[in-house]
């Protein structure tokens, strides 16, 4: 197999006149196990769509879940969703901006006009400078960026563009600017430094189910000042404010269409230590990434299958009923449903693809209790044990009316949680990165198997603190002064 594979939701829409390159269907791409096994592959995914949970964007997760360097990245795919992300990524452009386009267009004769970029190249050599850092920032194959002046020109909008709506002279230049890209090495844009030991601790104080209870927040507070570090907590309507600290903390449920997710990237943008990091809340948020993730490090899993919208035959499922069937992005039990029979699970499929166009299966697997594994920094730092709700088979049972009734939890000391249970736990940690995970576990007589890994983990006073007590939270405050001292000295030159 080449280094590289172009893939396209249609193969009509590669052109005859394009590069002779090893062009592949998304389906072929997400399917089959050829690609699942390849090693160092560049994919250049040129789907028509990457809005969220459709195919292209699914080719993306899974190419970096499969450890392949991919064009455009996931992160690239959710910066560009919103322009309230994005705006965060272009303020620096703002001043280039303006100087380029007054130079270039005359005052009075244009206030709104749009470039296509193709692999950071453009065709107006006097906005070519700016076409390279507007690609730095998003390095999606194809931009079209619109520019509008009120008062001052500025970046109205930065979209990707399809190949099949390429016409004339735009495909001779994307032949052109494809052939200059696949010779270059793929880079990361910098990241700025921080300067400050102040704590923003995200939460929503009207969350019916938080990662972490008020007596939770408030010992943050209480350790925070032990140790020289002022936990200060925000809520959204602070989001302004976000850079007059030092790092952040994400105390609310995560999700990536949100307010959390452009929390984590505006800190990351401003150079702060923040956990839940951009990266983890991606990549933990989305079941499908997780399963494919999992399944290629050989961390044990329940039998789990990756179902495409319009491809997978349902009735042909080899995991046997009862089944579950989960939606990419649920949290909190919700979003996973158990299906009895094949009569069930046709229905359930065409439901569910209305919303996602990939959805996993995975079989049943029933315990008493859940394990959750805290990780930090790749170390174990608690053992929880979360049980069935009563009479149910989830840790939380939600109701059609919006209620909810959660089971009991019991905390034990890292050393007296089964070793299988937290080494495949820490396997799958690291996987994702050193922040604070939890990982859920199921064991039974056939061994211990991987559910997920949480991005944002529950730390509530009485539960997960119920062993180590404030050391706990020592733990937790501690691991960010490490980090923010790292990056003073990091911006020091030390």
């Amino acid at each position: 197999m080449s280094d590289h594979i172009i893939l396209v939701e249609n193969p009509a829409d590669w052109q005859a006149q394009y590069p002779g390159s090893r062009v592949v269907s998304a389906k072929d791409y997400i399917g089959e196990a050829e690609y699942l096994k390849a090693k160092e592959l560049k994919v250049f995914n040129l789907c028509r769509s990457y809005r969220y949970m459709s195919t292209g964007y699914y080719c993306s997760l899974l190419a970096e879940a499969r450890r392949h360097k991919v064009i455009p990245s996931v992160r690239t795919i959710t910066d560009l969703s919103r322009k309230a992300v994005y705006g965060l990524n272009t303020e620096d452009l703002d001043e280039l901006v303006h100087t380029t386009l007054e130079k270039t267009s005359p005052s009075g004769t244009v206030d709104h006009f749009s470039v296509l970029i193709v692999f950071g190249l453009c065709d107006n050599k006097d906005l070519q400078e700016l076409a390279r850092q507007i690609f730095d920032l998003f390095r999606c194959p194809l931009l079209k960026v619109e520019f509008r002046r009120s008062g001052r020109w500025d970046i109205a909008s930065i979209k990707p563009f399809s190949i099949h709506n390429l016409e004339g002279a735009q495909q001779v230049f994307f032949v052109s600017a494809l052939t200059t890209y696949m010779t270059k090495r793929w880079q990361q844009p910098r990241i700025k430094s921080p300067a400050r030991y102040d704590l923003a601790v995200l939460y929503n104080p009207n969350e019916q189910l938080p990662p972490s209870n008020k007596r939770a927040l408030q010992k943050f507070i209480k350790v925070g000042k032990k140790l020289d570090i002022d936990v200060e907590l925000i809520e959204r309507k602070d989001y302004s404010r976000l850079a007059e600290y030092d790092a952040l903390f994400i105390r609310e449920t995560t999700r990536i269409d949100h307010h959390t997710y452009r929390f984590a990237k505006k800190a990351e943008t401003e150079g702060m230590v923040v956990i839940d990091d951009p990266d983890s809340i991606v990549k933990c948020t989305n079941k499908v990434y997780m399963a494919e993730l999992l399944n290629l490090n050989k961390v044990p899993t329940p039998h789990t299958v990756i179902l495409q919208k319009g491809i997978s035959n349902v009735s042909a499922l080899n995991i046997g009923y009862p089944m579950v069937f989960k939606i990419p992005d649920g949290s909190f039990s919700r979003g996973i449903y158990k299906v009895e029979n094949a009569e069930q699970a046709k229905e359930l499929a065409e439901k569910l693809f209305k919303e996602s166009d990939l959805i996993l299966a995975q079989e049943f697997v029933y315990t008493e209790f859940d394990w959750r594994i805290g990780m930090l920094n790749r170390m174990p730092i608690y053992a929880c044990q979360y049980f069935m709700s009563k009479r149910h088979w989830q840790i939380v049972k939600h109701s059609e009316t919006g209620e909810f009734v959660e089971g009991s939890a019991k905390t034990l000391p890292i050393s007296e949680a089964p070793r299988e249970v937290v080494r495949i736990a820490a396997n799958a940690a690291n996987l994702i990165g050193n922040g604070l995970y939890g990982v859920d576990v199921k064991q039974n007589e056939r061994g211990a198997f991987v559910i997920e890994v949480n991005d944002n983990p529950n730390i509530d006073a009485g539960i997960e603190d119920d062993v180590l007590g404030d050391d706990l939270y020592y733990k937790i405050l501690s691991e960010f002064i490490q980090r923010i001292e790292h990056k003073r000295l990091r911006s020091n030159g030390a």
